[in-house]
């Protein structure tokens, strides 16, 4: 990020009446507050030509005083300061102020010289804020979030201690700047400014300007501005201040990607909010694309990629919900900081379990993501880029049991028809609502005729139907819709769709019908009907269960369809493998994809404990390393290589002693002459002998590295049939302690550059556009 400006800045001053005093001809031991010459008052509506009349009069050129004047060899002449934009945010209960960038601030600056009485408002930061220019604030656009205060700077103060220059109020620079035009003007410095507050600004020459802060009780014996309080210094213009200002981002954007967060509100170690992380890998993207994709942004074929935000904690754990108070109530005094932690983070994954929360869960995240998309499309609709998901921790459960059940449309408008309606009438309460989403609203007579309700309907049988004239299409059609909607009664009272062999069946010893877990063959002509009904009627949608061994034990919800199909779902950090093998899924198949979604990259830091494989639930027969992802300067870590190399002189070394205890054992069993090999002619015995060596050194090397596997073994269609596994290669201060950063590493990826460097790779290779490294 850029570096900003300090806090103090951030409050507004009323338009100071300023006090103009020449200081060019007193003693060199005068206080300033024993000073009485001639003096007017300056204010933002004194007229420059008054005030330049009055200073003609009362102050001599100040050419002969040396004292703190830099000589030049002629007066330099006045030139308007060039103003720039910076917006105020609070970090760490303090106000920093940031610069925008260059275009940016340009664009403000030319909005305001051409607004009138009205309000303009102009896209910042790659549109995803706006600025009203004469309401002075910031407002964000995809996110919530309060307003920043907004200012044109032209001048700035750093005191002693203070690590960044501070932006001064407009009004109080607008003053400053008309006492430095005068002074340059008329080449007359040595000038004091005392302001109402009583503040003093003394413009010793052009580079050297000072500000004096007020002290409530000042000694005589005080002899001067320095010995009152420690100064400050000023300085005029961005330019001469050590603010990084940041680079503008590119117009054109090439793809879209939405990441989802895991558990909790923060989202780092740091505990940030997901809005936090997701800047940061959109910087770290942006600075990759110009060091990795030089040569396609010289050429016009690389824009930049937007990151955005979907966050759903909030929307769980808001007032709509109530459940924070609910679970407040029940939860111990003690150690309530850690009990505040487990209910504001770890309850997510059991809210995530509950048929209740898990439906308001992907609700929230289904719509938070098609508004986002709505309202991208709305602010560039020159946008034609494909996009992609991703999901970090929880997220990424969240966005895997979204993708396996959403529908395969054909275009925007089956889309569209598929977010806009219910799929299917399970959620009516009325008779009528049912029959009319169900094309059956001719029978409703014939129902309504009998006393029918929705309730007594579910009652109903093949029978009851027929004797009620219904015909066999619709009979069939109504049937269809009380088993469904049987199950889903079964799935908001917490029922899980379970494996075949553990089913939930009704004790025959008990009169009540509560359930009990049957194991083995128990009842398998109602498991297999309620497994081939699953398979052809999944009220999750479009599971196809024909590609699993078993159903993948998801919480028997309505699940929405997204707005677009995503190219691409990249898993950070993810445990989907362990919640698929919980839920009983054993193995998925390999001609598995997901219905919209072809490509799926499984990225986890080695000492990651959340994190979970998903090759081996493919290819369970072979011992499957991971991909390693490369450094994004193009090489190994050095303690990584340093680990090889040892390893593999380990192995040399122990290839070598057992070659040489084969041969000397060799050597003792065998005859003397008559049991050497045949030498062949042109052959010498120690030929024959380094040829044996070569040998045995071949036997026992590996077959191959783990990439060169990557590129022979299929692991199926998850990913189109590339790998799916990528592993992070950890820090050198990671390796001395794997458990120390094993919480670290599960927060780690929203700022590796390697992650981010991998999911550029993979975004701009289907645009048809390399990378290059850069030479290091």
């Amino acid at each position: 990020m850029s570096e900003g400006l300090g806090p103090e800045g951030g409050h507004s001053q009323p338009a100071p009446t300023i006090t103009v005093q020449d200081l060019s001809d007193r003693p060199a031991h005068t206080p300033l507050d024993r000073i009485t010459p001639a003096h007017t008052l300056l204010d933002g509506n004194t007229p420059v030509e008054q005030v330049s009349g009055v200073v003609e009069e009362t102050s001599p050129s100040s050419t002969s005083s040396f004292e703190l004047v830099d000589m030049e060899p002629a007066p330099p002449l006045y030139q308007p300061v060039q103003p720039h934009w910076f917006y105020c945010r609070r970090v760490d209960s303090k106000d920093v102020w940031l610069p925008f960038s260059r275009e940016d601030s340009e664009r403000l600056e030319q909005a305001l010289s051409t607004a009138g009485e009205e309000e303009v408002v102009v896209a910042v930061e790659g549109e995803r804020y706006d600025v009203r220019v004469r309401e002075r604030q910031r407002y964000a656009v995809y996110w919530e979030q309060g307003p920043s205060e907004v200012r044109r700077c032209t001048w700035f103060y750093k005191g002693d201690k203070d690590t960044r220059y501070m932006p001064y109020p407009e009004e109080f620079s607008t003053n400053l700047e008309e006492a430095y035009m005068i002074a340059v003007t008329l080449d007359e410095w040595k000038r004091k400014l005392d302001f109402p507050s009583g503040e003093t600004v003394i413009l010793h020459n052009p580079k050297l300007i000072m500000q004096y802060q007020p002290i409530s009780l000042q000694d005589e014996w005080v002899s001067s501005p320095s010995e009152q309080t420690r100064p400050r210094t000023v300085k005029r213009g961005v330019d001469n201040i050590t603010a990084e200002i940041p680079d503008g981002e590119p117009e054109t954007i090439d793809h879209l990607v939405f990441m989802v967060h895991g558990i909790g509100p923060a989202c780092d170690i740091r505990f940030r909010s997901i809005i936090q992380c997701v800047n940061d890998f959109r910087s770290a993207s942006l600075s990759l694309l110009g060091s990795h994709y030089r040569r396609g942004q010289e050429e016009g074929r690389v824009g930049r990629v937007e990151f955005l935000p979907v966050n759903w904690h909030s929307a769980l754990h808001g007032d709509a919900t109530g459940v924070d108070e609910d679970i407040q109530r029940i939860t111990l005094p003690s150690i309530s900081r850690l009990r505040h932690f487990t209910n504001d983070t770890l309850l997510d994954l059991f809210f995530y379990n509950s048929p209740t929360y898990c439906q308001t869960i992907v609700d929230t995240v289904a719509s938070e993501v098609n508004k986002l998309h709505s309202l991208f499309k709305h602010r560039h609709p020159e946008f034609t880029g494909a996009v992609s998901v991703v999901g970090h921790s929880l997220g990424s459960l969240i966005l895997f049991d979204l993708l396996t059940n959403q529908k395969t449309g054909s275009g925007e408008a089956d889309r569209d028809e598929g977010r806009n309606r219910d799929p299917c009438p399970l959620t009516c309460d009325a008779l009528e609502q049912a029959l009319c989403k169900m094309g059956l609203q001719e029978h409703l007579a014939t129902l309504q005729s009998v006393d029918l309700d929705l309730d007594s309907l579910a009652m109903c049988d093949e029978t009851d139907l027929t004797e009620l004239g219904i015909p066999l299409g619709p009979r069939k059609k109504i049937l269809s819709f009380i088993r469904k909607r049987h199950f889903l009664q079964e799935g908001r009272q917490g029922t899980v769709l379970l494996a075949p062999g553990l089913q939930a069946l009704p004790d025959p010893s008990e009169d009540s019908p509560s359930p009990t877990v049957s194991f083995g063959n128990q009842s398998s002509e109602a498991s297999a009907r309620r497994q081939q009904f699953l398979r052809a009627q999944s009220i999750t949608s479009a599971v196809d269960y024909e590609y699993f061994d078993v159903g993948i034990g998801q919480v028997s919800i309505n699940y929405p369809q997204l707005a677009f199909h995503p190219q691409t779902f990249f898993a950070f950090g993810s445990p989907i493998g362990m919640f698929l093998t919980v839920r009983g899924l054993k193995r998925i198949d390999p001609n598995y994809t997901f219905p919209t979604c072809k490509n799926f990259y499984n990225i986890y830091h080695p000492f990651d404990p959340v994190a979970y494989r998903i090759e081996p639930m493919i290819v369970s027969e072979s011992d499957l390393e991971p991909m390693l992802i490369p450094h994004h300067k193009g090489r190994k870590r050095m303690h990584l290589e340093l680990k090889e190399s040892l390893t593999r002189m380990s192995t040399d070394l122990k290839n070598n002693v057992l070659g040489s205890f084969r041969t000397a054992w060799q050597s003792l069993v065998r005859m003397p002459v008559a049991a050497l090999p045949p030498v062949e002619d042109g052959e010498t015995t120690a030929e024959r002998s380094l040829q044996e060596t070569e040998s045995v050194h071949e036997e026992v090397e590996s077959p191959g590295s783990a990439e060169d596997k990557g590129r022979q073994v299929k692991v199926g269609m998850l990913n189109g049939g590339r790998r799916i596994d990528y592993v992070l290669q950890e820090a050198p201060i990671e390796s001395f302690n794997e458990y120390l950063f094993a919480i670290q590493s599960h927060l780690c990826y929203w700022e590796s550059e390697d992650t981010a460097l991998l999911l550029l790779k993979e975004i701009y290779d289907k645009l048809g556009v390399a990378f290059e490294q850069p030479q290091q």
